[in-house]
């Protein structure tokens, strides 16, 4: 993995500085004095080269302007490295990364943004993208409720508008979101084998609920997953669960590198179980006081779950190679036939699928969930009732 540091950086704004005072008009500028055509050219440069090798300082650009095209040609004739380097930033798809053009200051700025927050809270402290708190009755079994059919579900408009919710920070198109790819990948687990076949890990541990017991970790998210784990082995899905604190750092919360952290501790636990074939980072959202994410299911108040994707790509600067994932798709495809599954079964269990531009750990196996369960104003017992739920959507579609 290649990083461009701040002494190449600099290198290459001076190649732009020594073209500006050659004089060369490189084809802009035309009408000018050659005093403000110098300044134009200086500008254009730093803001170019600040463009293309510092992506931070130029996050909130959405597209180029014409005269930014216009000096693009012959800045890559007289600087093909340039051109070389912006080249590698626009590959999609592929199956290698594009080499990283973040400097160390960058990549940092990066990773403090995934550590802080995989939901989106406004000022006030309300999830952007939240459906109002309802109290919708589901049963156990198909619903009729909304069009699900595959001719439907291939309306890109349709499909964002009802399943997902994409977050300003990242972007997506139909041929990503191919529904008939997507839903045709297998999720299924090889049940013809011993050994734990599901992982579940909390990245933020310290995530409680409105009537949890401080210092009591079974109150937590923590004790939630391991009351998932539960449900899963009971129903012959071996699943380990492991309890690791990744954002507790000297004695403090701290967030900063928990996804590094959890990393760090899971890799080994799925080497040493080859047959884990999902991970789940379960997770709590945080909402705005006033919100209840809740529904009913059988009778019984139950949580409102939501799956999260990341996609490792900024709306502005396009793929981040530095949070490379080569399981995106199946990432796509796993969520996508969890959603469906909890649409059909139980109406209004799951809030639509939340994209955002990170990588969450997601790229540990193909089949990786990462899920916001209920938030801090849900009771304990209203998360309980939610991992039944969860149980039940996962086994149909890993097993089923």
């Amino acid at each position: 993995m290649r990083v461009y540091k701040k002494k190449t950086i600099r290198r290459m704004k001076w190649y732009g500085v020594i073209l500006v005072l050659s004089g060369i008009p490189l084809g802009i500028g035309m009408g000018r004095s050659l005093e403000e055509g110098r300044t134009f050219l200086l500008e254009e440069s730093q803001t170019y080269a600040q463009k293309l090798y510092l992506p931070l300082f130029s996050y909130q650009k959405e597209q180029e302007s014409e005269r930014e095209e216009i000096f693009r040609l012959p800045l890559h004739v007289w600087m093909p490295l340039a051109g070389y380097l912006e080249d590698q930033t626009e590959k999609r798809g592929k199956e290698e990364p594009a080499e990283v053009l973040e400097d160390e200051e960058t990549i940092a700025w990066i990773l403090q943004c995934q550590a802080n927050d995989e939901h989106a809270v406004d000022e006030e402290g309300k999830l952007v993208g939240a459906e109002p708190a309802t109290q919708e009755s589901a049963v156990e079994q198909p619903v009729p409720g909304m069009d699900l059919s595959i001719e439907r579900l291939r309306d890109f408009e349709y499909l964002t508008s009802n399943l997902y919710t994409i977050d300003s920070s990242t972007m997506i198109g139909p041929k990503q979101l191919n529904v008939d790819d997507l839903l045709n990948r297998s999720m299924k687990i090889d049940q013809s084998t011993g050994g734990p076949k599901i992982l579940i890990f909390h990245t933020h541990s310290q995530e409680e609920f409105a009537d949890s017991i401080p210092g009591d970790p079974s109150t937590s998210i923590v004790g939630i997953g391991e009351y998932l784990t539960q449900l899963l082995n009971a129903d012959g899905i071996e699943t380990l669960h492991d309890s690791g604190v990744y954002d507790i750092i000297n004695g403090k919360l701290d967030r900063s590198r928990a996804y590094e952290n959890a990393e760090s501790a899971v890799r080994p636990v799925l080497e040493a179980n080859p047959t884990i074939e999902v991970a789940i980072d379960l997770h709590r959202d945080g909402v705005n006081e006033d919100t209840h994410l809740v529904t009913e299911v059988n009778g019984k108040p139950t949580a409102k779950i939501m799956y999260f994707n990341g996609l490792s790509r900024t709306r502005t600067n396009g793929d981040i190679a530095y949070l490379y994932n080569p399981y995106i798709q199946d990432n796509l495809a796993f969520s996508l036939q969890m959603q469906i599954a909890s649409e059909q079964y139980y109406p209004g269990f799951a809030r639509h699928i939340y994209l955002k531009a990170y990588r969450y750990n997601l790229h540990l196996l193909p089949k990786s969930l990462l899920i916001e369960a209920g938030a801090q104003t849900n009771t304990v017992e209203e998360m309980k009732n939610a991992m039944e739920v969860l149980e039940r959507t996962l086994k149909r579609v890993v097993t089923e």
